[in-house]
């Protein structure tokens, strides 16, 4: 299958977008100061797992995302890069 241009860079951005906003998430998860992440004793709370598991698997998402978008950059540019004569064969 191939990629478009446009969709390539898009998946590579929302890939780089996605950890970059759950990074900044999980960051401010475990700082979280108003008793819903960590009870009264410090020890985290079902809020804090869930939220925690939603960061993991967005950051498993993004990775795949971001992985598919720059293989579709890179087909692109060794297809640009390739002599004219290969591109027919193929």
């Amino acid at each position: 299958m191939k990629l478009s241009r446009p969709v390539s860079w898009f998946l590579l951005a929302f890939g780089v977008w996605s950890w970059f906003i759950w990074i900044t998430f999980v960051k401010n998860l475990v700082k979280d100061g108003s008793g819903l992440a960590f009870d009264d004793a410090g020890d985290p709370t079902a809020y804090f797992w869930v939220h925690l598991a939603l960061a993991v698997t967005s950051f498993l998402l993004g990775t795949a995302i971001g992985v598919i978008g720059l293989r579709g950059v890179r087909a692109l540019r060794a297809n640009a890069a390739a002599p004219a004569d290969e591109k027919s064969a193929t």
